[in-house]
């Protein structure tokens, strides 16, 4: 009987500098590897064009490695992967799984409360990248696009009413209902670029990752990326989701914490160690 091998992942945004947060993840993906002898790779999620810096990217290869943190080279890069992201997109297309989506930022804003205040990102699974869609530009049916408009954004249909069930490794089950908990989602940007959600899912894929470990932030993200999978026909891999590191205040670790970053700390002096002994939670 074979036993399957183990593949996970890093995959930070160049976009700020690595913070306290970060590093908890990332160790956390790096023993996981370890404890089953498996391969980690690196993946530089750059699709933010107008937040991602070279810097950052530098930055975040020199913290990883001074933390002690070791993966299999070479770095994947998304922004050279686009034409892979495409394909799939088209996919979805043609199968009626995306539609066209021509709100403005002002209809999108006058939507239900953005997910992102205090009062519901700090609840493990509530955070989230966008409001539940209000169906304005959903067709009546979901038949294939006749067309790709370009300059145009794109959403997925989601199946309105279905529970999305998974067993995650640290937090255990998970359930979360299409049309209430998240709803249609964007899949593909007006600057023909993919959304987290796709090349997420694309990359896991392609890369074959076994076991995904990311904060807990993330868990609707991983419901809507079931979702993609099973429409893409793509295998879904195990699910870790590990808890947040929170500020004295309580608020979960973001790239606004500068004092936290680990080049801050690096430059404060700590050591590798005494970094580690930080992220313990």
């Amino acid at each position: 009987m074979s036993v399957e091998r183990y593949i996970g992942r890093l995959a930070p945004s160049p976009t700020g500098l690595l913070h306290l947060g970060h590093a908890a993840t990332f160790w956390t993906a790096y023993q996981r590897a370890l404890q089953h002898n498996g391969t980690l790779l690196l993946r530089n999620e750059d699709l933010d064009p107008q937040r991602s810096r070279q810097e950052y990217v530098d930055a975040m290869i020199e913290d990883l490695a001074w933390l002690g943190i070791e993966w299999t080279l070479p770095m994947i890069v998304q922004s050279e992967r686009i034409a892979l992201y495409r394909a799939a997109f088209e996919r979805l297309l043609a199968s009626g799984h995306a539609y066209a989506c021509t709100c403005s930022r002002r209809d999108l804003a006058q939507m239900t409360q953005a997910p992102h205040e205090e009062t519901q990102a700090d609840q493990p699974g509530n955070v989230d990248d966008e409001p539940v869609y209000n169906r304005k530009c959903r067709p009546a049916t979901n038949s294939p696009a006749q067309s790709l408009q370009e300059n145009t954004n794109y959403r997925f249909r989601v199946p309105d009413g279905e529970a999305i069930t998974f067993i995650d490794r640290n937090l255990g089950s998970q359930s979360f209902i299409a049309g209430q908990d998240f709803g249609d989602f964007l899949i593909w940007r007006k600057d023909s670029l993919p959304s987290y959600q796709l090349s997420c899912v694309v990359d896991d894929a392609e890369m074959q990752i076994t076991e995904v470990v990311r904060g807990a932030d993330l868990l609707k993200s991983t419901a809507r990326q079931i979702l993609l999978q099973r429409a893409l026909g793509l295998q879904t891999p195990a699910y870790f989701h590990a808890p947040l590191l929170r500020d004295e205040q309580g608020i979960r670790l973001a790239k606004r914490h500068h004092a936290l970053a680990i080049r801050s700390l690096r430059q404060r002096g700590l050591s590798p160690a005494e970094v580690l002994k930080m992220i313990q939670v």
